[in-house]
C-alpha cells in the first residue's frame, strides 16, 4: 500500500513590500531561498500548534504535580533534610 504525500501550494496576496523585503533578507542571511525560508516558518507554527494542541490533553489532570519550582524545590530539600535525619 502507497501512501503518497501531495505537496500543496500556499499563496498570500497583499504582502506589503517593507515585510516582503524583510523576509528575504532574513532567508538570505540563513542561507535560503525565501520559499524555503516560508516554508520553515510555517512548519515550525503548524508544530508549535500541534504541540500545544497534545500540551492541552493534559490541563486537566489530577495525577501530576501543580506546585511551582520553588516550591518543588523546598519540598524536595525538606523531604532530603528528614531522609539525612533518619540515616544519622
Amino acid at each position: 500500500m502507497y501512501i503518497t504525500c501531495m505537496a500543496v501550494a500556499l499563496q498570500i496576496r497583499d504582502v506589503p513590500e517593507e515585510i516582503r523585503d524583510q523576509l528575504t533578507a532574513e532567508a538570505r542571511a540563513r542561507g535560503q531561498s525565501l520559499q524555503g525560508y516560508l516554508l520553515s516558518l510555517v512548519t515550525q507554527e503548524a508544530i508549535r500548534r500541534r504541540n500545544l494542541a497534545i500540551l492541552a490533553q493534559f490541563d486537566n489532570r489530577t495525577d501530576g504535580s501543580r506546585l511551582e519550582g520553588d516550591e518543588a524545590q523546598a519540598l524536595i530539600d525538606a523531604e532530603r533534610a528528614e531522609r539525612d535525619a533518619r540515616i544519622q
